[in-house]
């Protein structure tokens, strides 16, 4: 299966629920992700308290000496720990939560998933229900390249992205343990599980 007919529904349950019109591909997203978030906050209702492009619900909460930058949609129920670190465009669905020290970037989280201190995810799209546990890391930059090209495997069909900035596409309910490292690319099947410790290296 070539990467551009992953079907990003076939990962995340919830994610033609949130974004109806999209129709492009997970590789997409993060490139986009502004104007993505910009045309969701023109629709959400009034429990949203809405500041340029920020849409934070009431309910959320959001301790103290935590940073908010640029674009980003926090939803109902939604919680953000101290020493926190949003930026880059971030959406974050129903009950999602992201811990204390957290770095998100440029990354969708859906509904019920939980990071819970201490992760960096960049550039990367999490389905429902998934925990990180501590430390766990998903890099989005190949560093120690000479070509940066990120590629993703889909049913052992290695496929360049032409990008150089791609996390990881994680499916519901997915379980990484702690201290793991999700590389470049890595494309993770709804309920899979990353051990503690472990590196996983697709592309």
């Amino acid at each position: 299966m070539n990467a551009d007919m992953v079907k990003l529904s076939d990962f995340i349950k919830r994610f033609k629920l949130a974004f109806p019109s999209y129709n492009g591909t997970a590789w997409d997203i993060p490139p986009s992700i502004d104007d993505i978030l910009r045309e969701k906050i023109k629709s959400l209702p009034a429990e949203y308290r809405i500041k340029g492009d920020a849409a934070i619900h009431k309910s959320a909460r959001i301790e103290e000496h935590t940073i908010l930058k640029g674009t980003m949609i926090i939803g109902p129920g939604c919680f953000i720990g101290a020493h926190a670190y949003i930026r880059g465009g971030v959406f974050m669905d129903d009950g999602a939560v992201v811990g204390p020290g957290c770095e998100v970037k440029t990354t969708m989280i859906f509904k019920q998933s939980v990071l819970a201190h201490f992760n960096f995810v960049g550039d990367s799209i999490i389905g429902q229900g998934v925990n990180m546990e501590a430390g766990s890391v998903i890099a989005n930059h190949y560093n120690e390249r000479t070509d940066k090209t990120i590629h993703v495997v889909i049913k052992d069909i290695k496929t360049p992205l032409n990008i150089e900035k791609f996390g990881a596409l994680i499916g519901d309910n997915c379980r990484i343990g702690a201290n793991s490292v999700l590389s470049p690319g890595t494309v993770l099947e709804p309920r899979a599980v990353v051990k503690r410790l472990e590196l996983v290296e697709q592309g």
